[in-house]
């Protein structure tokens, strides 16, 4: 029996629609929509955690913009592709206007947290995505295992324990805490 070809949908479609009735958290993957489930307890304190240390840094510092809970950003177009990573960072010199809909420009850090919905294939997905739109450096944080794994390129990592320090380099110059200060 032939398959019936699915319709592929823009990210100015995706946009439009309602959020699931559900909580759950969607990103539109090659003009596909991926549901996928609420994140549990742990997600959700290291996700807090990120961005309450990146985002003050950067308000004190006047650096930037950063984003929380899945804010989207274009990785793709024909087909399109909207990614929401957990804490996002972007420069002033990179994103000088926060948009009132999806953002074009890809972040200068990405920050994804690890949960039991999110293996490892589809964060390799992810980080392939991020570098090949731009994004010049990936955190991810896997709070059951109390790591960080620094990605400056979707093909190597550089895995940090919990008592070690985590720097921002030159994406966050001056940013610096413990491993452990990102986890439950």
């Amino acid at each position: 029996m032939p398959k019936i070809a699915e319709k592929l949908i823009t990210a100015e479609e995706f946009a439009r629609i309602p959020d699931p009735p559900d909580g759950s958290q969607q990103e539109l993957v090659r003009g596909v929509i991926i549901t996928m489930l609420p994140p549990g307890g742990m997600h959700g304190v290291s996700c807090s955690k990120v961005n309450r240390r990146i985002g003050n840094f950067v308000e004190e510092k006047n650096l930037g913009t950063v984003t929380a809970n899945d804010t989207g950003f274009v990785t793709e177009r024909n087909p399109d592709s909207v990614r929401g990573p957990d804490v996002a960072f972007w420069s002033r010199k990179r994103l000088s206007e926060i948009p009132l809909g999806y953002i074009e420009v890809a972040p200068d850090l990405a920050v994804e947290v690890l949960s039991p919905s999110n293996p490892s294939k589809k964060i390799r997905t992810k980080l392939k995505e991020y570098f090949e739109k731009g994004v010049s450096m990936v955190w991810i944080v896997a709070p059951e295992d109390r790591t960080v794994t620094v990605y400056r390129s979707s093909d190597e990592g550089r895995l940090l324990h919990e008592n070690a320090d985590l720097s921002g380099e030159e994406i966050l110059p001056g940013f610096s805490c413990k491993v452990a200060d990102l986890l439950p």
